[in-house]
């Protein structure tokens, strides 16, 4: 059974950072896509960071380049997202996901891609 379990959120001033874990367990698989994605109150879940497991060239989206860093550990199986000079207008709720078995990326920042969620993390930035 597949398991994603996010920690790390929490309550930071503008200009602060976070990072973002997701431990990942149950794949018998080791080519996948993983990402984060996140979801302000009112508005639709977005893609934030994705990655390929077997590593490559990271997707961004525009607002967070720069500022976010998407990367994992192996042998930890755990994914990460490490967020610096945050802004208001990064509250949200912060979901990793992976996808069933996708033998190379670049690996898209849209909802469809995966099929694996965790339960979310609150992170919420004051100006």
């Amino acid at each position: 059974q597949v398991q994603l379990v996010e920690s790390g959120g929490g309550s930071v001033q503008a200009g602060g950072s976070l990072r973002l874990s997701c431990a990942v367990s149950g794949f018998t698989y080791s080519t996948y896509c993983m990402g984060w994605f996140r979801q302000a109150p009112g508005t639709e879940r977005e893609g934030v960071a994705t990655m390929h497991y077997g590593g490559g060239s990271p997707y961004y989206a525009d607002s967070v380049k720069g500022r976010f860093t998407i990367s994992r550990d192996i042998a930890k199986n755990t994914l990460y997202l490490q967020m610096d000079s945050l802004k208001p207008e990064d509250t949200a709720i912060y979901y990793c996901a992976t996808s069933n078995p996708t033998l190379w990326g670049p690996c898209p920042g849209v909802e469809s891609a995966f099929n694996y969620w965790g339960q979310g993390t609150q992170v919420t930035v004051s100006s």
